[in-house]
């Protein structure tokens, strides 16, 4: 779709790398497309980028994309059929996928410029291996009340079926709300331990970040 037709057009060429030249993060090129550009920076300076995408957010308009074809000068049919090989994702996922992989590219690239530049390995591998303990703790901690989430679906279930029976409804009640009330402080506590493992994490990549600016001097 992108290669050969929409890049394959003399004027498509141009909106396209007039996108790749222009646009930055996670955005809509002008074929109707999502593309995102990653920065590659090492100690806030940029390096280069990384471009990609090329994916559709929604089942496409067929009649807008006919109509850039026209714009485009290229077979409306031909370009249809393109089309329909893109894939489709959510375009929160998108996002989510492009902040993801800036996040990953850019911690590597980092580390390796400490690594290099005379960082100590020691303190940079055990200040990592923290960090991945912490967030390990987090997505347990995430699956623990998703576990609770759970649970209080099957009470509120549970509560609606109380409410039909006549005479039982209030005794009913009282203790689907007592149980409900203890899984919310349940949920309560799991959420503290998720605030102090996330101020843990910063901390941990404030300690990374001066280490690399210890391997940089």
């Amino acid at each position: 779709f992108c290669m050969k037709y929409t890049r394959g057009s003399a004027e498509g060429k141009r909106r396209c790398e007039k996108c790749d030249n222009e646009c930055t993060g996670t955005y809509f090129c002008h074929a109707g497309l999502m593309d995102f550009s990653v920065d590659i920076k090492v100690n806030g300076q940029k390096l280069g980028s990384i471009i990609g995408g090329q994916i559709l957010p929604k089942e496409p308009d067929e009649e807008k994309f006919r109509a850039t074809a026209e714009e485009l000068d290229i077979d409306p049919d031909a370009y249809i059929r393109a089309l329909k090989k893109v894939p489709i994702s959510d375009e929160k996922k998108i996002r989510a996928s492009a902040e993801l992989l800036d996040l990953m590219v850019n911690q590597l690239i980092n580390i390796e410029y400490a690594r290099r530049h005379g960082g100590s390995s020691n303190e940079l591998s055990a200040e990592i291996q923290h960090a991945t303990e912490i967030i390990e703790t987090i997505n347990n901690n995430t699956h623990s009340l998703k576990s609770i989430a759970n649970k209080q679906k099957m009470l509120s279930l549970n509560a609606s079926i109380e409410a039909a029976r006549s005479g039982e409804a209030g005794v009913g009640f009282a203790v689907v709300a007592k149980s409900m009330g203890d899984l919310s402080s349940q949920s309560a506590t799991i959420y503290g331990d998720i605030e102090k493992s996330v101020i843990e994490v910063t901390s941990s990549i404030e300690k990374l970040a001066e280490l690399f600016h210890k391997g940089e001097e």
